[in-house]
């Protein structure tokens, strides 16, 4: 088992090149341009191309990813990729990836925790590596969520988008990288974010396809209900393990669901004096992916610091949370 600190050796992103505005997504949906701007914040986001599948975009972000940490695809022990839109039920979408980049030599497998998922995924990477003196872990957070929107709910179809972003995890110098992480899940809350069909429970039918049973479904007030309830006692439990007061927060890299919700969260979880940071003006909701973008659109423009303290946050289905710290050291 190393004894050396675990961190993040670069990060890389990808955003499929079609932009969405406001204006086409309210035309589908029967609402005006300034309802979601004023509901959510955000202006426009991007969609796969009809080519694309939830494999070619974290093959992109892998990819630069690996290009900043300076490394061949078969360097990689292990690759994990979180998503909850995957290629097919089966095999994993991370197999995919893995013929894609050439990672022969990498352990693959999924993890769906929903919008929590990257967060989850750096949390097995760091126990991975600390088994594998030496190894290094490929996280992959991409998901496309276009294909199973429903255009006629609003409260869905204005806010989700397509997106990958990766992280490279591995042995740091001291101080820097992960200091804890704090997880949580409820599946007693399970119904708030959902997809209904397409399992063993309910498999696809003439009558699921018809009923629109495959669509992505969330009770949005509940949900933000759920995150602004559950997150600040994470967040204190893990403050709590670590030593680490909110003071020390220099950066809040957060799932980023909802523009109006993320100021509220700020606001309950005691993080103003933290530079929060969103991308969800440009890029919508890209679910496991948004988390990897932001922290790596922070790190591509210079916000991140050697030393700062960064806290992950990602909030997602199941329902599941998960808050990571790390004392940031990546350069490249």
């Amino acid at each position: 088992m190393t004894e050396r600190p675990i961190g993040i050796l670069s990060t890389g992103s990808y955003l499929p090149k079609e932009e969405v505005t406001n204006a086409e997504i309210a035309a589908r949906v029967g609402v005006p341009t300034e309802w979601i701007e004023e509901r959510t914040r955000i202006l426009e986001r991007r969609y796969a191309a009809p080519d694309e599948a939830t494999s070619d975009l974290g093959i992109r972000a892998a990819e630069r990813a690996l290009e900043a940490a300076g490394l061949e695809a078969d360097e990689v022990d292990y690759l994990i990729v979180s998503t909850s839109t995957p290629d097919s039920p089966q095999p994993p979408t991370a197999f995919h990836v893995q013929r894609g980049l050439g990672a022969h030599a990498a352990v693959c497998f999924d993890i769906n925790v929903v919008c929590s998922g990257f967060v989850y995924a750096l949390a097995i990477a760091r126990s991975l590596i600390r088994e594998r003196p030496g190894g290094r872990a490929l996280v992959v957070g991409a998901d496309i969520y276009s294909r199973i929107l429903d255009f006629t709910d609003r409260r869905t179809a204005v806010l989700m988008a397509d997106g990958a972003g990766a992280a490279v995890v591995g042995e740091v110098d001291e101080p820097y990288g992960f200091t804890g992480f704090e997880l949580a899940s409820r599946g007693d809350a399970h119904r708030l974010i959902r997809v209904e069909a397409g399992g063993s429970r309910l498999p696809a039918s003439e009558q699921t396809v018809q009923n629109g049973d495959h669509y992505f479904r969330m009770e949005g007030r509940a949900v933000r209900d759920f995150v602004l309830d559950n997150f600040p006692p994470l967040l204190d439990a893990l403050c709590a393990r670590t030593g680490t007061s909110r003071g020390d927060i220099a950066h809040f890299v957060p799932h980023q669901p909802n523009g109006v919700m993320l100021a509220q969260l700020v606001e309950r979880a005691g993080l103003t004096s933290a530079h929060t940071h969103r991308t969800l003006e440009h890029y919508g909701n890209a679910g496991n992916a948004a988390v990897a973008i932001t922290l790596d659109e922070a790190h591509r423009q210079g916000h991140l610091h050697p030393g700062d303290l960064v806290l992950l946050g990602g909030f997602g289905g199941g329902m599941s949370i998960g808050a990571g710290l790390i004392r940031w050291g990546v350069t490249a």
